[in-house]
């Protein structure tokens, strides 16, 4: 399947800046809306392409701006990337002002070695073919997507400060990194010029490294935002299998969650999670991403969806007052770390 022609005239909501709140990155002048939208699933060739630009489309009339990408996202690798600029050059063109475009290298897409790691070729010929797939001169803000023990620090940060003293990225950022080695890459790039923007770790109720590692308060110390990924825990914090696994679930079909920790311990746990969700008039995804956001150090929480329905019902996670202190002791005594996960 390939994206072939499409004719149409897109015309961006009018009152999409009243849909999202929109928080500061760390000690930056960037504001990113608190929900960001992201192409790691669902976004490639095995899907079809109005599908997913009813969706992108969508996202951008709820007043989502910021959008998510990687070299490594599709299937195959860099697909959704295509998808994007498609999309960008068809409809999205006289609205790429009001984007944050971000893309990550570092993940293997091949077997080259040229074609993983943090070195300074990897990272910046990455980049480049980044912005021939988004069809852009720059994005705002380029991740190197893992740390690379291999490769000295120093060249990773020097290929970061690169792409923005060559204007091919506005920001940078780090994603999946422990906080000793990401304090290290926030230090070398204020030395450069070039603060670190954001860090993208994962983190949910059942996922709590972020507290428990010392990461939140070093996004605070450091001036770096934290654009999370994964609140909903691959699907655990949703009530899709409270009951079991669904024929059509990600549990069946994903790299990234096994049908093996739906066990009896995390039904037990999402229940109780989800009946303190009901209590409060809101689902457990709203519930999850309500907890994520709660904290200061978070400016945005990273979703994806299959359908424009389920956007639209995560989005209203932000409508929802916030959570009280009784009702945090509850959630942190059923989303126990680590549960339904393989840390």
């Amino acid at each position: 399947m390939s994206y072939g022609a499409y004719d149409t005239t897109y015309a961006a909501a009018e009152d999409r800046y009243e849909k999202v709140e929109y928080r500061r990155a760390g000690n930056s002048g960037l504001d990113l809306p608190a929900i960001s939208f992201g192409l790691w699933q669902n976004f490639g060739l095995d899907r079809p392409y109005e599908t997913q630009r009813e969706i992108v489309l969508h996202a951008f009339d709820l007043g989502i701006t910021h959008f998510d990408n990687a070299d490594r996202y599709g299937p195959p690798h860099r697909a959704a990337q295509k998808f994007f600029g498609t999309l960008l050059r068809r409809e999205l063109a006289p609205y790429r002002d009001e984007l944050i475009l971000s893309t990550k290298a570092g993940n293997p897409i091949g077997p080259s070695p040229y074609l993983k790691g943090g070195s300074r070729k990897s990272l910046l010929t990455s980049l480049e073919h980044s912005l021939r797939d988004l069809g852009t001169d720059h994005v705002d803000i380029f991740y190197s997507h893992s740390p690379d023990p291999a490769t000295p620090l120093e060249e990773t940060v020097g290929a970061l400060v690169s792409a923005v003293q060559q204007g091919k990225a506005l920001y940078v950022g780090i994603s999946n990194y422990a906080p000793e080695r990401a304090h290290e890459a926030a230090e070398l790039l204020r030395r450069a010029g070039v603060p670190l923007l954001v860090h993208q770790p994962r983190y949910s109720i059942f996922d709590r490294r972020p507290e428990l590692n010392g990461l939140l308060k070093l996004a605070a110390e450091d001036g770096f935002g934290l654009v999370v990924y994964s609140p909903l825990a691959q699907g655990l914090l949703t009530d899709k299998y409270l009951s079991g696994i669904p024929a059509d679930a990600r549990a069946g079909n994903s790299a990234f969650l096994s049908p093996d920790v739906i066990d009896g311990t995390y039904r037990r746990r999402a229940a109780a999670l989800n009946d303190i969700a009901r209590e409060r008039g809101q689902s457990l995804a709203q519930l999850a991403l309500q907890w994520v956001l709660r904290q200061p150090q978070v400016t945005s929480a990273l979703i994806g969806a299959s359908s424009t329905a389920q956007l639209d019902h995560n989005v209203k996670a932000l409508g929802f007052p916030p959570l009280t202190e009784q009702e945090l002791a509850l959630i942190d005594e059923h989303g126990v770390h680590g549960t339904g996960l393989r840390l």
